[in-house]
């Protein structure tokens, strides 16, 4: 079995909340949250799943995702402490009730320095592998794609981002904020960046979940400081 990145009870230090229901956690960049269906970790590598049983807190089984974020992104995670648990929060985020706010580093700025992108994807091919596209009118396998945004700061060609998706569409917000001339620093895939600010940490972060878990409370708010490459580039760009 292939030797593991982390220690397995690494995932404690990133806990930013726990309550019956649910955990959230902090996600390192540079690990798949779960693996693909029907393989063993000798073919696939490790996921974040693997270090979920030191989160079970008394529990007889682990938490489960609540829903997912892209393998480079950073920060906040929800985990369902149980399936009656993991049932709610679903479908909170099927109803569009969990309020997400991701924090991006990005090269330009969009023409508007606020708005909403309301523009169906659609999953393409390329050399190697896929990649999320902008669909085109009347793609029978478009999917609905909404995120609005503001930037929070500016300098020397760079751009601080907040966005908000309204959908869940895998690599939503890079594909949106690439679209309107802000490719986010680090993205391998999406928007025209240099070979340079390919080359390094993806600059998208996961800063704060808002979950509305209990019907009686207010809802729950957790936030996840980045991590310090980007707590450093987002200095320069934005140092009030």
């Amino acid at each position: 079995m292939p030797a593991r990145r982390f220690q397995p009870d690494f995932l404690i230090d990133r806990l930013l909340y726990r309550d019956g229901l649910m955990l959230v956690i902090d996600k390192p960049a540079g690990l798949v949250v779960h693996a693909k269906p029907g393989s063993d970790r000798d073919s696939r590598g490790e996921s974040l799943e693997d270090y979920f049983d030191a989160l079970r807190y008394g529990l007889p089984r682990p938490p489960a995702l609540a829903h997912r974020l892209d393998r480079d992104t950073t920060g906040c995670l929800i985990l369902g402490r149980h399936p009656k648990a993991l049932r709610k929060l679903h479908k909170l985020f099927f109803e569009g009730k969990i309020d997400k706010t991701y924090w991006a580093v990005c090269r330009g700025a969009p023409e508007k320095l606020s708005g909403t992108i309301d523009t169906p994807l659609t999953k393409g091919k390329q050399r190697r592998g896929w990649r999320m596209e902008l669909a085109d009118e009347g793609d029978e396998t478009a999917l609905a794609a909404r995120t609005t945004y503001r930037v929070l700061g500016q300098k020397d060609g760079l751009s601080f981002i907040e966005a908000k998706p309204k959908t869940g569409r895998t690599h939503q917000i890079r594909v949106h904020l690439a679209s309107i001339g802000a490719p986010i620093i680090g993205d391998p895939l999406y928007g025209n960046l240099s070979d340079f600010e390919r080359d390094g940490p993806l600059m998208l972060h996961a800063r704060r979940v808002i979950v509305p878990i209990s019907k009686n409370k207010e809802p729950v708010v957790v936030e996840a400081e980045p991590p310090a490459a980007m707590a450093e580039l987002l200095a320069t760009v934005n140092p009030n």
